[in-house]
């Protein structure tokens, strides 16, 4: 062999002795270095911290993604109200024109004027059905939540700051007002 090949290596003896396998265990253990099993110690702590990090990042993540969901459907639920809200509101002046065209019927009844008085109930149980309220303003306290006051007036007969009339009915959907009640307040 010259100098520039490499050189075989050398087999380790294999022992096909099966009864000496206690030995065998006994011979690789004592052949482990304190050096080797610290760095492999080292080592495994390492991937133990690494793989504590990785589950802690995807539990983070998990819980962020499931916020995000919960955040994106409450966000969805108001935008469906709103909505709904606005749908409703553009309904209310035909009600007020329905109402007010009820409170001045002819003296002498018409068959239309029952027509008219089916309508208005038919529009009034569908609004109901869609949780829309009236909001009960006369003789209650001015409450600026629920009301706009349109006028302040001096009255004997109601406290200070007692709702006198109400002009135009306000409503409530769900906890949302839909349109405030314009009222009269005793002053």
């Amino acid at each position: 062999m010259t100098d520039k090949q490499p050189k075989p290596k050398e087999a380790m003896p294999v022992q096909n002795d099966p009864v000496d396998d206690g030995a065998q265990d006994k011979a690789v253990t004592q052949s482990v270095s304190v050096e080797e099993v610290t760095l492999l110690t080292s080592q495994l702590a390492e991937a133990e911290g690494r793989a504590a990090e990785y589950l802690e990042g995807w539990q983070r993540a998990q819980a962020e993604f499931a916020n995000y969901k919960r955040r994106l459907e409450r966000d969805n639920a108001a935008f469906r109200e709103v909505a709904r809200g606005d749908v409703i509101k553009r309904f209310l002046p035909v009600v007020d024109d329905l109402e007010r065209a009820l409170a001045n019927r002819p003296s002498d009844e018409h068959a239309w004027v029952g027509g008219i008085e089916l309508v208005y109930r038919k529009l009034l149980a569908i609004l109901d059905l869609e949780g829309l309220k009236r909001i009960e303003a006369d003789g209650k306290t001015f409450d600026p939540n629920l009301h706009e006051a349109i006028s302040h007036e001096h009255n004997e007969d109601c406290e200070s700051g007692q709702v006198i009339s109400v002009v135009q009915q306000g409503y409530i959907l769900g906890d949302r007002v839909v349109r405030h009640a314009l009222v009269r307040v005793a002053a």
